[in-house]
């Protein structure tokens, strides 16, 4: 070969080599902003998971709103209950509170409240009760007739009666009728004494009671058209 022929060989295999060198070069590049965008992602993925974890952990962090109580409803308490939870440094000391609420027009609740606190427990109990209000038909300051309220061992008998004869009960159910607006009625216990139990059948026979217009409605008739008894009628 002479001078001039390997001259141009040279200088073909380095313009080869040259052209290798700037593929492989823009390969790599594209690789490394491939990677770039990938890892971009994958930080933006972590903010984002990050500034939920704090979001979430605000929330927590923030104050739950506290239901006002109402003060036209009278409270009464029902029975107050320690309970010590035995742990491995002694005795841990709680309390439950059970209590009835009412407005004496006719509304009246009842709510359980437990806190490490007597007055603690008082006030969510209160809050309870008044979440959980009902209302009890009243016909001329007494029952509109006669039920009888059964829940678990506690049984109650419960029958209007004429005026003057007052609240003949007592513990919670008399509380419950008072706080109800109840005037005048008779009732009796039948079984059980527990005040949780007495509390439940109450409120199941008020809740079962219903009133002649009430009754009228739903037979889809006049309230003077029903056939009453005459002691009913005379109330």
């Amino acid at each position: 070969m002479t001078d001039q022929e390997e001259t141009k060989t040279k200088s073909e295999v380095e313009e080869i080599i040259q052209e290798e060198t700037i593929t492989v070069d823009e390969d790599t590049a594209d690789e490394l902003a491939a990677e770039e965008e990938g890892g971009s992602e994958e930080v933006s993925a972590s903010e984002a998971k990050t500034a939920e974890r704090k979001k979430r952990s605000a929330a927590k962090r923030a104050p739950k709103k506290q239901s006002i109580l109402n003060p036209d409803l009278e409270e009464r308490v029902v029975a107050v209950n320690r309970v010590a939870k035995v742990v491995k440094g002694g005795r841990r000391f709680s309390f439950s509170v059970l209590m009835v609420v009412g407005d004496k027009k006719g509304h009246v609740g009842y709510g359980l409240g437990k806190a490490r606190e007597v007055p603690e427990a008082i006030k969510k109990a209160t809050m309870n009760a008044q979440k959980h209000m009902i209302t009890v038909p009243i016909t001329r300051g007494t029952l509109p007739h006669a039920v009888l309220g059964e829940f678990d061992a506690g049984k109650i008998l419960f029958k209007p009666a004429c005026d003057g004869t007052g609240v003949k009960a007592a513990g919670a159910a008399r509380s419950i009728l008072e706080l109800a607006g109840v005037k005048d009625v008779l009732t009796k216990s039948l079984r059980g004494n527990n005040p949780h139990n007495v509390v439940k059948a109450t409120f199941k026979a008020l809740k079962s009671l219903r009133s002649v217009k009430q009754i009228a409605d739903l037979r889809g008739l006049d309230p003077r058209q029903l056939r009453i008894s005459k002691k009913i009628a005379d109330r």
